[in-house]
């Protein structure tokens, strides 16, 4: 997978050690807290390992008119695999509702195409109307519903060409 990607707003890159304090506030958003520096350095540091363990990559978004951090967009083995990895994304509350969710997963989803990947994955929580509509766009299709101890949850799928 290409760990650099750009599109008309938004450049996707590799994580780096200066992304530390930006991700530490986009997790504590998620509302469980803001993580240890501790902690959030070994988050970077596993995203930074990632490609080479896996070829796979959660990428740092940021919008090219101002550079700013606003979430991160990739491929992951997640709940998933390798050879059928899950997208993932997420994003500061601040730059939700303006397409930036759609366009970087849009950027990652042609990447992973050119990998000769046949299919990936998704999941979402079942409250997460904004991420279902982001993957709606992308043609995405609901597979099926699990559970966990945070409640339920939706896998999608979307073949590749």
């Amino acid at each position: 997978m290409p760990l650099h990607l750009k599109t008309a707003r938004l450049t996707l890159r590799p994580w780096a050690e200066a992304d530390a304090d930006d991700h530490r506030a986009l997790t504590a958003e998620r509302g469980d807290g803001m993580l240890s520096i501790e902690d959030n350095r070994r988050v970077i540091e596993a995203q930074v390992a990632a490609p080479v363990l896996t070829g796979l990559a959660l990428l740092v978004i940021n919008r090219r008119d101002v550079g700013d951090f606003i979430g991160y967009c990739g491929l992951t083995v997640g709940r998933a695999s390798v050879d059928e990895p899950e997208i993932a994304y997420e994003l500061l509350r601040r730059v939700h509702g303006q397409g930036y969710a759609t366009e970087a997963a849009s950027a990652v989803l042609d990447a992973a195409i050119t990998t000769g990947r046949k299919r990936l994955w998704a999941t979402v929580r079942s409250w997460n109307a904004p991420s279902f509509r982001v993957l709606e766009k992308l043609a995405f299709e609901r597979d099926h519903v699990s559970a966990d101890g945070r409640g339920e949850l939706v896998w999608l799928t979307r073949s590749l060409p």
